[in-house]
């Protein structure tokens, strides 16, 4: 009964993202009907200024948004289980800042477009080196030391991120901060995203029984004759690329990587066989759902996607809280 039931929450969710891709390519200061939406899907556009607006601009953006939600979701389920701490999530261990410092430095010398993108993951893989380096201590890392490693590095990269904000230039400030607070309104088809989300959740899913082996505790995961080291580390490398390629597409997001999976270990349990697929799922509709809001809630001028996620995130963090115990 129980996997009926899980496995009915996954098609659940499945079909939600479905409404909500679609409810987001049809909103925006230009508002499309569904007939003319099929007419466009079917190539017999009755309107080419719809078609373009459909398959140009809202498209790439759409799936952006899915892609990046998804991203941070998936690598927030594993973090939380990483670090056996609820509130960990992908921002924690500055692989986000890592590559919102490589991303920055590549807009203040004048470097644009895929030059961000690889900034971003210099920046990232940077911060990951460091942290897996720094919080090596006698062959062996804990999670309270990648966590500790993590906080004093984000802390110093986000320091580092306001430097390079106060040297900046004014005509180039606004679009940095936009940027830091999340943006895709320069987004285009997520190809290698998708490509990243995919093959990341299914190698993630070869992980599923080790990770619910490991939210009982290192030392039964060690009993039952787990690597713990290699495992943490092939855990945190997996999150930290989701999160790189989530903060490169995007900016900087919160809240989906947090709430999200805590959302659906409430609905699905602990089975990571079901939590991840569920929390990508959930992740991508959520974030496509706060962008749609960003779209339109002012159109024409857009809102940063990261700050509508931050208000919807608040108050789904505090029934959580009020409701839920701890994960871990």
């Amino acid at each position: 009964m129980m996997i009926t039931t899980r496995t009915f929450l996954l098609i659940a969710l499945g079909i939600l993202a479905i409404l909500t891709l679609l409810f987001s390519l049809l909103h925006g200061t230009v508002w499309i009907r569904f007939d003319q939406f099929l007419s466009i899907l079917l190539l017999h556009p009755d309107d080419p200024f719809l078609h373009q607006v459909i398959f140009e601009l809202r498209l790439p953006r759409t799936l952006s948004a899915f892609m990046t939600g998804g991203l941070l979701a998936l690598a927030g389920a594993l973090m939380q289980v990483l670090l056996r701490n609820p509130l960990a999530d992908p921002y924690i261990l500055g692989i986000s800042s890592g590559a919102a410092t490589g991303a920055l430095f590549c807009m203040v010398v004048g470097l644009g477009g895929v030059w961000i993108t690889g900034g971003a993951w210099l920046g990232s893989l940077t911060a990951i080196l460091l942290v897996l380096f720094l919080s090596r201590h006698k062959s062996s890392r804990s999670a309270a030391r990648l966590l500790l490693t993590g906080i004093a590095l984000a802390s110093g990269l986000s320091a580092l991120i306001s430097f390079i904000l106060v040297i900046s230039p004014d005509p180039l400030l606004r679009g940095m901060v936009f940027w830091l607070l999340g943006d895709l309104d320069g987004a285009r088809m997520p190809l290698v995203e998708a490509c990243v989300l995919g093959g990341g959740l299914l190698i993630s899913l070869c992980f599923a029984n080790a990770l619910n082996i490991f939210t009982h505790g290192e030392k039964q995961a060690q009993t039952l004759g787990m690597n713990v080291p290699r495992f943490q580390v092939s855990i945190y490398l997996l999150s930290s690329l989701f999160t790189a390629t989530a903060v490169s597409l995007a900016g900087c997001i919160g809240f989906v990587g947090f709430i999200v999976p805590h959302l659906v270990r409430l609905m699905a349990g602990y089975d990571h066989r079901y939590l991840l697929p569920g929390s990508v799922l959930l992740g991508g509709s959520l974030l496509t759902l706060a962008d749609t809001i960003a779209r339109t809630l002012m159109a024409p001028q857009q809102l940063p996607i990261g700050m509508i996620m931050s208000l919807l995130g608040v108050p789904i963090f505090l029934v959580l809280l009020r409701y839920t115990h701890d994960s871990y």
